[in-house]
């Protein structure tokens, strides 16, 4: 029978470590998120928690005592839970990369020693314990394979610094706790017609990704090279500018994405400001107070470019869409949201800070690129408006979309499909609630999508009066939306989540 038990701690642990594996691509190999992802998910729904008992008591209890029954009550619930959590995944399946490869194998081997010791006649326990601990596994190999995984990359990281060093080009680096990509896609339209410039793709902004957008897309010729920087935690961003040193180095915004891992907006500061270190500009959208302060400790040691949706500053984009240069008009842009204003006014300032003369550059305010699921607005088949915001994630975004919402469908239906916003640490309960109750008071229907944030959204819905349905699934909202809306009518899709949310 303890053949029986090791080949059923095989299976269990498979579909285990494919969950665990996934929510760890998914999100980015850093260490500790899937630990994160384990309380959430065997927390999350009323079932799973006391699965997660029995598994426990039933694996203690083939350990101790050597019952195969309890051992393989255990292995079921491995298998089979958290419940929701799919093993293939729907939006985000697992890619067997080489990475994902070498970590598959280091972290299955505890699990093959476990069932080792147990075909070898060491009892059931062992197998069942390497099946019960695949998250623990998963991890430490997270721990054990980053610095290979380092090692590996640096042969790009160094081709890329080479090209730069070679290439003679401008860097202008962009980081931000939201608005990096919006800014990053006009300094390269503000300053396209006149140079060469590269912009990195997507949200390539990590140290492999960066690699990847210089290798693959720095061409002979390139004078302007914009580079999108994001972090998780301090030194990041610092170690990127080591081979792709800012030119001129913007930060636009700051607010709570990412305070679950900072754990503070103080800390967030801190970490966006290592982009400054190297750069002889600093351009600094001031509307945040730390940033007002960070740009009044930072002239002492560069030249400091203030940019502002309020004024004063050396660059404002005030509500109108006037915009505004050392207290200049230099023209009018169609940016009547308040986060395109002040992306607007950090890409100014970048081509300020390059020496560029604002005049130059004003013919091209009028025709500022959308980027793509970010607000980007169209029609669907049956008429009614979509403003897909699905790549936005942050309370100040989130307030402008729903602004869009309204010019949208001024008399017509409004809907609102969400999962809600994640990473905001102690701050994200109250600021999905808020959000569902300025939902409510548009006048909106909120469709909430999964279980992450269901609870601060429906509460926030009812406190306000508002309508709130709730779904499984971000297809089953589509499906909702096209059934119920027509011309004059409109929907926001505000933020999405992957499947390896709960």
């Amino acid at each position: 029978m303890s053949v029986a038990v090791a080949v059923a701690a095989v299976v269990a642990a498979g579909a285990a470590s494919a969950r665990w594996w996934r929510v760890a691509q998914r999100e980015h190999y850093h260490p500790g998120s899937v630990f994160r992802f384990v309380v959430r998910w065997w927390t999350r729904r009323p079932f799973d928690l006391p699965l997660a008992v029995v598994v426990a008591a039933s694996a203690a209890a083939s350990l101790r005592a050597g019952w195969e029954a309890a051992a393989f009550v255990a292995l079921v619930g491995v298998a089979v839970g958290p419940t929701r959590l799919s093993i293939r995944g729907v939006t985000s399946p697992l890619a067997w990369t080489k990475r994902m490869r070498r970590l598959a194998v280091v972290s299955s081997v505890p699990v093959l020693v476990g069932v080792g010791v147990t075909v070898a006649g060491g009892g059931v326990g062992p197998a069942v314990w390497s099946a019960v601990l695949v998250p623990v596994w998963v991890e430490a190999a997270l721990g054990l394979t980053a610095p290979l995984e380092r090692r590996l990359g640096s042969r790009w990281v160094r081709e890329a610094a080479a090209r730069l060093a070679s290439a003679d080009v401008t860097v202008v680096a962009i980081t931000g706790s939201y608005g990096k990509t919006t800014t990053k896609a006009y300094v390269a339209h503000l300053l396209g017609a006149r140079k060469a410039v590269v912009a990195s793709p997507a949200s390539f902004n990590n140290r492999m990704g960066l690699a990847r957008a210089v290798n693959e897309h720095l061409a002979p010729g390139t004078e302007v090279f914009v580079a999108e920087m994001g972090t998780y935690g301090a030194g990041e961003i610092a170690e990127l500018c080591e081979w792709i040193p800012p030119d001129v180095a913007v930060i636009t915004a700051i607010g709570p994405v990412h305070l679950e891992r900072m754990g503070s907006e103080e800390a967030i500061v801190a970490a966006k400001a290592e982009i400054l270190q190297r750069a002889p500009v600093a351009v600094i959208v001031v509307d945040h107070p730390l940033l007002a302060a960070l740009a009044d400790e930072e002239r002492r040691r560069r030249r400091v470019i203030t940019c502002s949706v309020t004024g004063p500053a050396d660059v404002v984009v005030d509500a109108d869409g006037g915009v505004h240069v050392d207290g200049r008009f230099v023209g009018a842009a169609d940016t009547a949201g308040l986060a395109e204003r002040s992306n607007l006014a950090a890409a100014l300032g970048a081509v300020v800070g390059l020496g560029v003369d604002p005049s130059d550059v004003a013919d091209r305010f009028g025709d500022l690129p959308v980027v793509p699921h970010r607000r980007a607005r169209g029609t669907s088949p049956r008429g009614f408006v979509v403003i897909d915001d699905t790549y936005n994630a942050n309370p100040a975004g989130a307030a402008a979309a729903l602004a869009d919402l309204a010019e949208a469908a001024p008399t017509g239906r409004r809907v609102v499909v969400t999962p809600g916003m994640v990473e905001l640490g102690r701050r994200q309960y109250e600021e999905n609630r808020t959000f569902a109750v300025r939902v409510a008071e548009l006048g909106a229907e909120l469709v909430v999508v999964g279980e992450t944030n269901r609870r601060a959204l429906v509460e926030g819905a009812e406190q306000a009066g508002g309508s709130v349905i709730v779904v499984p699934t971000r297809a089953a909202a589509v499906e909702w939306v096209r059934s119920r809306l027509g011309p004059g009518d409109a929907v926001l899709y505000e933020n999405d989540l992957p499947d390896h949310y709960p």
